[in-house]
């Protein structure tokens, strides 16, 4: 006769439950001068992970931005009570336009890159960190405002954009 015994009883990991490797500065806003935003790639060569990682970062700056701008545009029209169609469509396109902006001064700041062995081959894996300085968002934003004439003398005089520009004058000091 045969007897099994299992021993020890300690809490067991349910089976295929792994935990998802990220840099420890993965997601990290660490300076208040920056917006950071962060991609990831995975692709067959190195070069490709690496540009599939950056693009997937401006991807999300660019979306960033367009809440930025929202959030902005969203105060003024509280604030002013605007409820003018050309008001609202010129409001629309510069929201459009500035999300859209290539970023000056953009860099990576952050990046790391993984093996990942698979039934395929080896796999690169890029984690990327995009750093935009917040004063070139705000430049982005005043510049089409200021572009938009009938928007520009409704929207200078709210307490929205002179928040903006105090902001601005943060930066060029």
């Amino acid at each position: 006769m045969f007897i099994l015994t299992n021993c020890g009883g300690g809490k067991s990991t349910p089976k295929g439950v792994q935990k998802v490797y990220f840099p420890d500065w993965w997601m990290v806003q660490d300076d208040p001068n920056y917006v950071h935003t962060f991609g990831i790639g995975e692709k067959v060569t190195q070069n490709s992970s690496y540009d599939a990682a950056k693009a997937n970062a401006m991807l999300e700056a660019a979306q960033y931005v367009e809440s930025y701008v929202k959030g902005m545009v969203k105060n003024y029209e509280e604030e002013a009570g605007v409820n003018n169609p050309q008001v609202l469509a010129v409001v629309t396109k510069v929201v459009k336009n500035v999300s859209k902006a290539k970023f000056s001064n953009t860099m990576v700041t952050k990046q790391e890159a993984i093996i990942i062995d698979t039934d395929n081959g080896k796999r690169y894996k890029t984690f990327v960190r995009v750093s935009i300085p917040k004063d070139t968002i705000n430049k982005n934003l005043v510049n089409k405002i200021k572009n938009e004439e009938a928007l520009y003398n409704q929207f200078k005089a709210s307490q929205a954009f002179q928040d903006l520009e105090k902001e601005m004058e943060k930066y060029d000091e």
